[in-house]
């Protein structure tokens, strides 16, 4: 279990050093970028859901106007 807390302890503090980092390059506070990342995620999971919903809708609209015939006498 110590060994649990001191790899999760060596990835928080490398972690946030990712983005205290940048945010010194960026003249901003650390706070800041942290934040962004976290929008950002947000986004992006949320457009990839809007985008698998708009494929969904266009497959099943090709699949009824699109119907299989089975036999000549369907015509």
């Amino acid at each position: 279990m110590n060994f649990v807390h001191s790899v999760r302890h060596f990835f928080e503090r490398h972690g946030f050093y990712v983005s205290s980092r940048l945010a010194d390059r960026l003249g901003m506070r650390a706070q800041n970028v942290r934040l962004f990342f976290i929008y950002i995620s947000f986004v992006t999971v949320g457009l990839s859901f809007g985008l698998y919903l708009t494929l969904a809708f266009f497959l099943r609209l090709k699949d009824m106007i699109y119907t299989k015939r089975s036999s000549v006498f369907d015509l």
